[in-house]
């Protein structure tokens, strides 16, 4: 049985260089995503979002590959942060965060498959006397596809409070410098995982949608 690897098959879409901005057009993909806010370091709900998102894409995958004999390796995790003022992002006012984080979806995921899955994980979550998420969190998870086009992307390496540098030379250099304007929310796709990779060495793609002007 085939295994679909996304971070393969899309490679320029899970790839980048430090100090290098490319510009991509990326295509409309399909997500799990739940939106939040708030501190991602110490809001209770962040960490019970991030769990949903895991056991609900994990049960899709085991859901395809006995339904559909299809198999897919589960993707890195991503998050679109925002604020009401942008500054709150670039230095790092986390209490005034907004976030959608998600999880990509392979394109033969559906809403049956979707609401079949979600019931046998608030099932199983139900029974686990220290379940690291809840069934209200769970059913706050959204199946659905986002289209972000024409997009500047880099690679950082380091902690993510070590972002704003990169993101300031991005949004007040390279963008407006190359008659571009930001058009959507700063994505973010997360290469390392920080409970296994010390800070300095976590990868980190950063992502802002743009348009030509």
């Amino acid at each position: 049985m085939e295994k679909v690897d996304f971070k393969k098959v899309d490679k320029a879409f899970y790839s980048g260089k430090v100090g290098r901005f490319d510009l991509l057009d990326v295509p409309k993909m399909s997500f799990l995503s739940i939106k939040g806010a708030g501190d991602p370091n110490t809001s209770p709900d962040y960490t019970r979002a991030i769990a949903a998102l895991y056991g609900l894409s994990y049960g899709l995958k085991f859901h395809c590959k006995k339904t559909l004999e299809k198999d897919h390796v589960v993707p890195p995790m991503e998050g679109l942060w925002w604020a009401d003022d942008m500054r709150d992002f670039v230095v790092r006012n986390k209490s005034a965060w907004k976030w959608q984080m998600m999880i990509r979806q392979p394109g033969w995921v559906n809403n049956a498959m979707f609401a079949e899955v979600l019931e046998v994980v608030i099932g199983k979550t139900s029974k686990k006397k220290a379940a690291a998420t809840d069934a209200e969190t769970l059913r706050a998870v959204k199946l659905g596809q986002i289209s972000e086009g024409l997009s500047v992307q880099t690679l950082h390496v380091g902690a993510y409070d070590d972002e704003g540098p990169v993101l300031a030379e991005m949004h007040e250099q390279f963008i407006p410098d190359n008659s571009l304007e930001m058009a959507g929310r700063h994505h973010e796709v997360y290469l390392g995982d920080p409970r296994k990779v010390p800070p300095e060495k976590l990868k980190t793609l950063l992502r802002q949608p743009v348009i030509k002007v």
